[in-house]
């Protein structure tokens, strides 16, 4: 009898060594849509998830500053990354459109997103805290550096509180090479150009989706090319930090339409001030070095 209980012991700890053993050596750990292989998060596949039309998220477009102490959710990280430089369709030929139009299809942004702690929610958990590239051929993220570099990035954005306060700031970069080694320096125009149409598909993502953002072009560009571990050739062009709105925009086209019956009356309500009024920030904030192009 001593013989099969022996079997019996055998084949309960073989299988309990499987169950502590088998998840280490699996190719694949998914939670809420998110695939892990290896050092490489593949995000949750592009969908359609809002309900709002384009004609309101134009409406609702807004710069937003200040954040409620919220994560966002992957699954949204996932959208607005995808609205940057994501695939739509195989075109042929080894071409693969994205999302923005770009001059001869030389594409030359790169996306990175600084993390910050318990800023972005994956099911019960969160994402590591850190710098991430985007992989828009496999739709997945890389991590580039661990740690919450949110004040370093706060910093080297003017100490811009919205950039410190908010859980995600996705950073644009460029290569210029990659355009202007086919129209020369006509090809600097180009770039800016396509920064301006993926800057504002990450507007628009974000308000269809519950979130806001705002673009920030005052910082300096070698710091942020060191926290984010950009490429040589890589050049900071433009932030954008994303969060829950402390304050979610109102607008109807109800109110839209008062406002044009007001400017065809001849009414420009609000008066101008008699007096200078006092600068505010504006929708984009140009700082030291931003134009340089080289």
């Amino acid at each position: 009898m001593r013989f099969p209980a022996l079997l019996v012991a055998l084949a309960l700890t073989v299988a309990a060594l499987a169950y502590v053993l088998l998840p280490l050596f699996a190719p694949e750990l998914e939670t809420s849509g998110v695939a892990m292989v290896g050092d490489e998060i593949l995000l949750p596949l592009p969908s359609k998830v809002t309900a709002l039309t384009v004609e309101e998220v134009i409406l609702l477009r807004k710069s937003i500053r200040e954040w409620r102490r919220e994560p966002i959710d992957v699954a949204q990280l996932s959208m607005i990354l995808w609205a940057t430089q994501g695939i739509v369709e195989y075109a042929g030929f080894g071409w693969y459109r994205r999302a923005a139009p770009s001059a001869g299809a030389t594409y030359p942004l790169e996306v990175y997103v600084v993390v910050g702690e318990r800023g972005v929610r994956v099911g019960a958990e969160y994402l590591r805290a850190g710098v991430y590239k985007y992989d828009y051929m496999r739709h997945s993220l890389r991590l580039v550096k661990e740690g919450d570099q949110r004040v370093e990035l706060w910093r080297a954005a003017l100490r811009q509180d919205w950039v410190r306060d908010a859980p995600v700031t996705i950073v644009l970069c460029a290569v210029y090479e990659r355009t202007t080694g086919r129209y020369g320096e006509r090809g600097v125009r180009y770039v800016h150009m396509e920064l301006g149409h993926v800057g504002q598909n990450i507007y628009l993502m974000a308000t269809a989706l519950g979130l806001g953002t705002v673009a920030i072009g005052a910082f300096y560009d070698e710091d942020v090319a060191r926290i984010v571990s950009a490429a040589r050739n890589e050049r900071p062009l433009y932030l954008f930090p994303v969060g829950v709105p402390e304050r979610p925009h109102r607008a109807t086209f109800e109110d839209l339409r008062g406002l044009y019956e007001r400017l065809r009356g001849g009414s420009r309500e609000p008066t101008e001030p008699s007096q200078p009024a006092v600068e505010q920030p504006g929708e984009e904030l140009w700082g030291p070095g931003q134009h340089t192009s080289g």
